[in-house]
């Protein structure tokens, strides 16, 4: 398997200097683990290598939704809790495809070997959210970790976008 800091590090100058979307590893707000402006791409400088670069690679898709739909920002801007199944079929769809652009990303810089662990982390990531919109509940992210259950995300291609600053939401 690729080593995820060089994975890590080649993402962040691939996001930069192909997208123009500046990455920061700094202290983000407790509990959130990363955030994103559009323009910026924020990842909390405590994460385990594992988290930082699923992080990088699931806000960097969301910055792509933002930048390319209103609808998906409005998505992604709603955080109230207590949601139907039927209001998160769209939310599951938003999540997944930030995953799946994250995927093309790494398909960009040659890492086509990561794609059932990226799968693996965002399973884990929607159950962490699942619970957190119907319930309000936060629990550790690591603790819905399952590997290989679910099936293997494909990538989603990259549509053009020019980065655009939006209000943080402590997204991650």
């Amino acid at each position: 398997m690729t080593d995820l800091k060089l994975a890590y590090r080649t993402a962040a100058e691939r996001i930069e200097q192909h997208y123009g979307v500046r990455v920061k590893v700094c202290d983000v707000l407790d509990p959130n683990t990363g955030d994103f402006d559009g323009e910026h791409i924020f990842v909390d400088f405590a994460l385990d290598t594992e988290n930082e670069l699923f992080v990088l690679l699931h806000l960097f898709g969301h910055t792509v939704q933002w930048n390319t739909s209103a609808a998906l920002r409005k998505i992604g801007l709603d955080t109230q809790t207590g949601k139907t199944e039927a209001e998160l079929a769209p939310i599951y769809t938003y999540e997944c495809d930030a995953t799946r652009y994250g995927l093309t990303l790494l398909h960009e810089i040659g890492i086509t070997d990561l794609d059932r662990w990226a799968s693996d982390w965002f399973y884990a990531d929607w159950r962490f959210l699942r619970k957190l919109y119907l319930t309000g509940e936060k629990t550790e992210t690591k603790q819905h970790f399952r590997p290989g259950e679910g099936a293997t995300l494909t990538p989603l291609a990259v549509p053009a976008f020019k980065p655009q600053k939006f209000t943080t939401r402590f997204a991650f």
